[in-house]
């Protein structure tokens, strides 16, 4: 007898493996990862912007660079897992730890970014939701898992790369959907998972992140199947939350380099900010909550408001102790160590940043542990306490110093201004009978695939099928306004920064150049 097939290696279409697709790997997992690799959308990330337009620059990460760091990292927890008997028998026992499926979630975890990255993301969701009365609004992780589901066209099936279950379900970073999957929600647990509850400042808007559209669910819940009974319904799955840690490791490290690099990141701000913090730590704890948001402006207030906050929100891992050892860490080797001297270019500035990002990468890695039993906060893979505090300090100098600066407000500004037009102009399009028939051929084949969708939706599961404010849609026009809204944003979704600008310049006359790049993957 033969053996038994692996549950995890279904695919969303098994009898659609069509011949001519140039799959050169054997094992399915592998192919997974080449076909991630080799899909047009993937390579549109050289074009996305990370945190700032890199603009053709080699200094700054694009969310191809990024995700390719992403993929590095997930394959080594990955194999480190596998290495030691103790935690791979418990990843066994909670369905498996491939790092090919690792690896191949990591480098298509970021493909539904949009132009812009989050900033295009908050924009494109507020319109989706405002405008066109979506209720699962635009969420990049959701967008990526409808790309490899079913906008995605260049793979061996009509629609989606026709991946295996364990990577699909590995790229399920928040396995739920905003409002209606599952049941029951994981919003309404009393401490609930990370990303799923409502933003405060929407509330009634359902989980603030998540991974799947309405138009998906049956995929997640196929994708999931095999894992049923060994990780809860709103867990990831092993190889989902080494990919989420492998993500968050990457981007604490490099986009500090980043900004480092470009001169953004100053040594006297940030010292200054870190260094208050630990002279004069006992004095902020007794602070009262109303002087501390009145002085936040002042050097160490902010880092307190971050200690904080983390008792709120991770009491399960957060310890004082070990918040004041991480701010000395990062203070002694990022920032006295690494900014102390400016970035000029010389060998031995890149030496350095080199030996910053080895170094911190190793440790980070050296903190992974698969827990049994986590706390819902966090996944089943996650970091000692130590490393865990360091990581939320580097982002906290990446926040603090980088993304809260006004000129990069202004820079996102004009950025979410351009989407906003853009999408303007496109629905003007749709709306135009004397020129639909020369609509971007692209838009039109997303515009007929979301109709399909929705009216299926319509007529299978209707209870799904509700607008932003939550009211049941009905009748054939209020699908197709729902079909056209998703694949406007589809659309738009699918550019890199330089499309959707020279887009707009076109489409709203401000270019005399009829053929340029294309605009459609």
């Amino acid at each position: 007898m033969g053996a038994e097939p692996d549950p995890r290696a279904a695919r969303r279409d098994p009898a659609a493996e069509r011949g001519g697709f140039a799959d050169l790997a054997t094992s399915p997992f592998r192919v997974d990862r080449d076909r991630v690799a080799a899909s047009p959308f993937f390579a549109r990330l050289g074009g996305v912007t990370q945190v700032v337009s890199a603009g053709g620059s080699g200094l700054l990460h694009n969310r191809l660079t990024h995700s390719l760091k992403v993929a590095q990292v997930a394959r080594v927890i990955a194999e480190r897992i596998l290495a030691a008997e103790e935690s791979r028998e418990l990843a066994e026992k909670l369905g498996g730890c491939d790092p090919d499926v690792a690896e191949a979630a990591a480098l298509g975890h970021d493909l539904g970014h949009p132009p812009f990255g989050h900033l295009g993301e908050q924009v494109l969701d507020r319109i989706a939701r405002h405008r066109y009365g979506l209720a699962d609004g635009f969420e990049g992780n959701a967008q990526t898992f409808r790309i490899v589901t079913t906008t995605e066209v260049g793979g061996p099936t009509p629609e989606g790369l026709n991946l295996t279950a364990a990577v699909r379900a590995a790229l399920l970073k928040y396995p739920w959907a905003r409002l209606h999957y599952p049941d029951p929600h994981p919003a309404h647990m009393s401490v609930p998972p990370r990303g799923a509850a409502e933003p405060a400042e929407a509330p009634g808007t359902g989980s603030a992140k998540f991974s799947a559209y309405s138009t998906e669910l049956d995929d997640v819940a196929q994708a999931r199947e095999p894992f049923a009974g060994r990780v809860e319904a709103w867990q990831q799955t092993v190889e989902a939350s080494v990919m989420d840690l492998a993500d968050d490791i990457a981007y604490a490290i490099h986009d500090l380099q980043d900004f480092h690099r470009i001169g953004v990141l100053q040594h006297a701000a940030v010292a200054t900010e870190l260094r208050q913090w630990l002279d004069d730590r006992a004095e902020f704890a007794a602070l009262p909550g109303g002087a501390l948001r009145e002085e936040h402006r002042n050097p160490g207030r902010s880092l307190e408001t971050l200690r904080r906050r983390m008792h709120v929100k991770d009491a399960w891992v957060v310890d004082d102790e070990a918040f004041a050892q991480a701010v000395a860490r990062v203070h002694a080797e990022l920032v006295e160590d690494l900014l102390a001297i400016p970035f000029d270019g010389s060998i031995e500035a890149e030496q350095a940043l080199a030996t910053f990002s080895a170094r911190w990468t190793a440790r980070l890695v050296e903190g992974v542990v698969v827990h049994p039993a986590p706390s819902t906060r966090t996944g089943h893979v996650t970091l000692r306490q130590a490393q865990w505090h360091e990581v939320q300090v580097l982002k906290f100098v990446h926040r603090r110093f980088v993304l809260q600066r006004a000129d990069l407000a202004l820079h996102q500004r004009g950025q979410a201004s351009l989407l906003t037009s853009l999408v303007d102009a496109l629905d003007a399009w749709l709306a135009d009978r004397d020129e639909a028939r020369r609509l971007p051929r692209r838009l039109f084949d997303l515009v007929e695939l979301a109709r399909a969708e929705y009216t299926a939706l319509a007529r299978n599961t209707p209870e799904v099928l509700v607008g932003a404010t939550g009211e049941r849609i009905e009748g054939a026009d209020a699908v197709r306004g729902l079909a056209r809204g998703r694949a406007v944003v589809d659309f738009v979704a699918s550019l890199t920064d330089r499309q959707a600008a020279s887009m707009l310049d076109a489409i709203t006359g401000r270019t005399s150049q009829p053929w340029s790049e294309s605009f459609v993957l």
